[in-house]
């Protein structure tokens, strides 16, 4: 299961700090989840992703 956590605030300047919230923001969304589910998780993201950048 993905936990709804809220994303952690980051820096103007992103620094190695905040690559450090992300991971662990990831790990606790992604915390008891199958493989399928982390699979579709990290797809949506990636649709998501892609559909902004075809916006630009």
């Amino acid at each position: 299961m993905i936990h709804n956590i809220p994303k952690p605030k980051i820096s103007p300047d992103f620094t190695i700090d905040d690559i450090h919230k992300i991971r662990e923001w990831n790990c606790e969304r992604r915390k008891n989840a199958t493989r399928e589910e982390i699979i579709d998780d990290i797809n949506n993201s990636a649709k998501k992703m892609l559909e902004k950048i075809a916006r630009t």
